[in-house]
């Protein structure tokens, strides 16, 4: 959802970097996990009380920051919500959260498994954690990508030439 920039004011406001896609969806949302990451065991979840824009900018208030100070300890947090709390999707799209974990499979080899997207503007990119070749960055177009199965968890791709080293 965002990144906490810093207090806004002195009741307890949270000054909010907005990262969706969708920033009109914030006002549906009831409750955020605050945390270093998304994979952070420890998120904490807060009530929403209030959330309103500033510039392009998001200032929440939550349950228990009642001041400038009560602010300060969220400074640099990731905001998340759960999946339950997420804007609906049309037919065939899906977030960037549900592709961590899905194997690859390129030529009929399992490459491995995707561990991170990068958002580059002009196309995502993959980063799949593969066995053989470490680390590989997989451009992902309407070229590449030939077909998801979310269900088994399995994207198949066609790689373009010269991306994995020769064996």
């Amino acid at each position: 959802m965002g990144e906490i920039l810093r207090p806004h004011g002195i009741r307890g406001e949270l000054r909010m970097r907005v990262l969706t896609d969708n920033p009109a969806h914030l006002h549906q949302v009831k409750s955020v996990h605050l945390g270093d990451s998304s994979d952070d065991a420890n998120l904490q979840e807060f009530a929403l009380n209030r959330l309103r824009f500033n510039k392009e900018y998001a200032l929440l208030s939550l349950e228990g920051c009642r001041n400038r100070n009560d602010a300060e300890q969220f400074r640099g947090l990731t905001v998340l919500i759960g999946s339950d709390q997420a804007a609906p999707l049309e037919k065939g799209q899906y977030y960037l959260f549900q592709l961590i974990g899905m194997q690859v499979v390129a030529d009929q080899t399992d490459l491995g498994r995707i561990k991170d997207v990068l958002q580059t503007g002009a196309n995502d990119v993959y980063i799949v954690d593969s066995e053989e070749f470490g680390e590989v960055l997989i451009p992902a177009h309407d070229e590449t990508i030939l077909s998801m199965d979310f269900d088994v968890e399995t994207i198949h791709m066609a790689l373009p030439e010269g991306l994995l080293p020769s064996r």
